[in-house]
């Protein structure tokens, strides 16, 4: 269908082109006494025969371009595309009125040319201080208007913080589907389209570990998506000027006042640091761990040894790391430790503790 429309396209612009340019070509060519020359209905055919004809070596160039355009602008998020387009009419009208003004001095070529150059300069402008300014403008119209109501603002804002965005790494560690399943994790799920993509890059990547997590990844995403009473959307826009993934969630939680859902320590950082809310699994997962208090007797098996010297690790049933102290010689036995201090971090949780026999010894 495409291609007719440009076929089509190509042959009101030949038949007109045809009208213009063929007589004047005619009279080139020394063709006056044709009676061709005084005929518009001939030369608009000729004309639209010969660009039909170019048509078969152009065709694929125009729709290729066509069919490039249409996905670059699906990508773009309304608001850009909306406040672009303002700032571009808005800087066309100055050129109109600016040029408007020129024509009041009778100067040949400022005449001619100045329209153009001040058309593409205060377009090209007024487009991007439309595009770049759109955040200052929506929060403008947003405090100009004065017809929300406090109950409305305030629904407004429970509805965008109900979208919850899942980042790369909470999705390929699979325990935000579980929770997910449980309810605890309410309101809508938003899956940006850049994630997807470097998903199926881990996914496809030649690394046997780096391709079984991006494939994880895939299996939980499908799992939320059909099996889990949650609502799933895919977000489709993309912030071409920035180039990291991380940055993008960030960039993207602040536009939709929306929740950052992930299990990156670092992430979590740079979010507190932005100001975005966010939920780190970790987090959650050291909250419904077992409480465990200083002097608080635990019975575990020594695994290994330590970076310190004379430390052994053992861990909970939950995972937890136990480093105790003096365990080095009880590697592979069992044995009761007494707690001695714990350290809690987005990062994790970590127990120190000693051996309960050296207690009695000393």
């Amino acid at each position: 269908m495409l291609k007719r429309i440009v076929q089509a396209c190509f042959l009101i612009t030949g038949g007109t082109l045809g009208i213009l340019f063929l007589p004047q070509l005619l009279v080139l060519l020394h063709l006056n006494d044709s009676q061709l020359i005084n005929n518009s209905y001939v030369t608009a055919i000729l004309g639209a025969i010969i660009f039909y004809l170019i048509t078969f070596w152009a065709v694929d160039y125009v729709i290729n371009f066509i069919k490039w355009a249409e996905d670059s602008l699906v990508k773009i998020p309304v608001t850009d595309v909306l406040f672009g387009s303002i700032g571009l009419i808005f800087g066309l009208l100055v050129a109109f009125l600016i040029g408007f003004a020129l024509n009041a001095v009778q100067v040949p070529i400022l005449n001619e040319v100045a329209p153009i150059l001040l058309t593409l300069l205060f377009g090209y402008l007024g487009f991007q201080v439309g595009f770049k300014k759109r955040d200052e403008l929506l929060g403008l119209f947003g405090r100009g208007s004065g017809k929300k109501k406090a109950s409305e603002e305030e629904t407004d804002k429970a509805e965008f913080k109900s979208l919850k965005i899942l980042d790369t790494s909470v999705i390929i560690d699979g325990r935000v589907a579980d929770i997910c399943q449980t309810g605890f994790l309410d309101g809508t799920i938003v899956i940006p389209q850049f994630v997807l993509e470097e998903l199926q890059h881990i996914a496809d990547s030649s690394d046997v570990l780096k391709r079984n997590r991006g494939r994880r990844g895939l299996d939980i995403l499908n799992r939320i998506q059909k099996e889990l009473a949650v609502k799933v959307e895919i977000y489709e826009g993309d912030f071409e000027e920035i180039q990291e993934v991380d940055s993008k969630l960030v960039k993207l939680a602040k536009i939709t006042n929306g929740i950052l859902v992930t299990n990156d320590f670092n992430l979590n950082k740079v979010c507190e640091l932005q100001n975005v809310s966010v939920l780190n699994i970790n987090d959650l997962a050291n909250a419904v761990k077992p409480v465990v208090l200083p002097g608080e007797e635990l019975t575990v098996q020594v695994i290994k040894d330590g970076k310190e010297y004379h430390q052994g690790v053992a861990y909970l049933d939950d995972g937890t790391m136990i480093v105790v102290e003096e365990g080095r010689e009880y590697i592979g036995k069992r044995i009761d430790v007494l707690v001695t201090s714990v350290l809690q971090t987005s990062a994790g949780r970590m127990i120190f503790a000693k051996p309960k026999l050296l207690e009695k010894a000393l």
